[in-house]
Formats: C-alpha cells, sequence, structure tokens
C-alpha cells in the first residue's frame, strides 16, 4: 500500500480550518491536519499547529519507538528537551527513542511531521 494523495491545495487558508482537528488533551492548543497516510504501514505526514501561549507540560516529554522527522513552517516552538527555541527552517530527523518536549510557544508555530511508526529502531 502507499500514502494517500491529494491535488494542490492551500492547507493553511483560513477556508481549510474545518480540516484541522483539535490534539486530544490538548483542545485550544493544538490542532492536526493529516495529509496523507498510509492504512497499512501507519506512515504519515501531518502538520500541528500550536496556538499562541501553548503550552503542552503538563503531558511532559516523550519518545517514539520509531524514527520522525520535523520541519518548523512557521512561527516558533521551544523544545524543553533541547533546550531550545526552534524558528522557521528548524529541521529534525529523530532516530527513535528520541526523548522531546515539552513544547510551548508563544507566537504559535506549524510543524510538518513525517513519521514511519513500522519502522522500528
Amino acid at each position: 500500500m502507499t500514502k494517500s494523495t491529494v491535488t494542490y491545495w492551500n492547507v493553511l487558508d483560513p477556508q481549510a480550518q474545518k480540516h484541522w482537528m483539535p490534539v486530544e488533551g490538548l483542545e485550544g492548543m493544538v490542532e492536526e491536519l493529516t495529509l496523507s497516510i498510509d492504512g497499512k504501514s501507519g506512515e504519515y505526514t501531518k502538520l500541528t499547529r500550536f496556538l499562541p501561549g501553548a503550552d503542552t507540560k503538563s503531558f511532559g516529554s516523550k519518545t517514539h519507538t520509531y524514527p520522525e522527522e520535523v520541519f518548523i513552517v512557521s512561527g516558533r516552538l521551544y523544545d524543553e528537551a533541547f533546550d531550545m527555541w526552534l524558528e522557521s527552517g528548524h529541521y529534525a530527523s529523530r532516530p527513535p527513542g528520541e526523548c522531546h518536549g515539552p513544547f510551548k510557544t508563544d507566537i504559535g508555530c506549524v510543524v510538518l511531521e513525517i513519521s514511519f511508526p513500522n519502522r522500528m529502531g
């Protein structure tokens, strides 16, 4: 199976707001939009939008058993695990098990995430 495909559309256009879904437990702070997914492998590409003032400290840091890539599209996001502000253009290719977060933002942030759940470390 392969990841789903779509033709061009502007996911950041205000008319696309209906496609963004709140992240469970972070309603009003963090939203996500799945851009592409492979139903068999679980591999996906999504955008995560942290609204201004979002803070995920109550959820702590996290790790995954699989690799993922992240790219900061816009805004800025503080990653406590790295004690670092990530800004537009920052990229990481995270190995399985790498600790990241919790996160916070003052002005908001949009992150592109590409994850590979069946590619265990």
